[in-house]
């Protein structure tokens, strides 16, 4: 278990990510539309479409592992590692563009999943249990 310190150096480095991360997409230019300059985030698809590009890059880490790949863009890293990597920066990027508190939500869920009786290892051996 973590204590509160670990927690709160967790959380605060979180943050930073989120900010670190959604600071650079909004840079690039990935937060207005490309022709008018006007915020996406008001369009009603946006959070779904951005939603999607997470589910692409995990497709792609899958894919990258069903058949050993080496990243093209990053050849000396698994493509795997690299795609996995694109879908938790895309989360955070995400997070940062509706201003969401993805630190915190981590930090109470990681609380909340350690003391789930279906996450302990003796539960998870008995019939029915989650494998996985």
């Amino acid at each position: 278990a973590m204590n509160s310190n670990d927690v709160t150096v967790l959380e605060d480095s979180l943050w930073e990510i989120q900010s670190a991360i959604h600071s650079a997409a909004v840079e690039a230019g990935w937060w207005n539309d490309l022709h008018t300059g006007e915020s996406i985030t008001n369009n009603p698809l946006t959070f779904s479409n951005k939603l999607m590009l997470i589910v692409s890059e995990c497709a792609e880490a899958m894919e990258g592992d069903r058949k050993d790949l080496m990243d093209d863009k990053l050849p000396h890293r698994k493509m795997r590692e690299v795609e996995l990597a694109d879908a938790v920066i895309r989360a955070f990027d995400l997070a940062g563009g509706y201003n969401m508190d993805l630190a915190g939500a981590i930090v109470e869920k990681m609380r909340y999943n350690a003391q789930r009786e279906d996450h302990k290892v003796e539960n998870r051996k008995l019939a029915g249990g989650k494998a996985f």
